[in-house]
């Protein structure tokens, strides 16, 4: 091995450092699939619930790329039927799904805590406010994005709520 490989990959393994943390793809191909953790060699399960065809669509492309495997729904009841039958780890989740501008999304908001309890949702929405936000949070919601947000921040929120502790149960009520 000639003496400046050494220095080359030191440069490269520093250049590359900040984007390990956001694209666990990246990751599996830096370190190699036989040096991960068991949780993250696992395929994440990604829901996106959104009634724009475009924001579905580039969801899915970007973060299949980060490794998730995802799906979309666009209306009410699709999502709700994806739910019933899939264990996802993650479900973003619009406010709004339909032109009447009725916040439906806190209803599911509840439902997929009901369904699913350890999924951490993420509500992104163009249609946030203060009170809104509070009661997306209490109806389940782990973070409240508004839109337009980049969708290597929404990774790193996924990337934050995944490495966070485990959701806990609520109980009563």
């Amino acid at each position: 091995m000639p003496p400046h490989a050494c220095s080359e990959y030191a440069v490269k393994q520093s250049r590359i450092a900040p984007f390990k943390k956001v694209s666990g793809k990246l990751r599996r191909i830096w370190v190699g699939r036989d040096q991960m953790p068991e949780r993250e060699s696992q395929t994440l399960r990604l829901l996106v619930v959104d009634d724009e065809e475009s924001i579905c669509f580039s969801m899915k492309e970007y973060f299949t790329m980060q490794g998730y495997s995802v799906d979309t729904a666009r209306e009410l009841e699709e999502a709700q039927r994806l739910i019933e039958s899939t264990d996802y780890q993650v479900v973003i989740q619009d406010l709004r799904l339909d032109p009447a501008q009725i916040p439906e999304g806190l209803e599911m908001v509840r439902f997929i805590s009901r369904q699913n309890p350890h999924a951490r949702i993420i509500v992104l929405t163009a249609y946030g406010s203060a009170e809104m936000e509070e009661e997306a949070l209490r109806c389940g919601a782990d973070a409240f994005l508004r839109k337009p947000k980049p969708l290597s921040h929404v990774a790193q929120v996924i990337q934050g709520l995944i490495d966070s502790r485990p959701k806990q149960t609520v109980q009563g009520a």
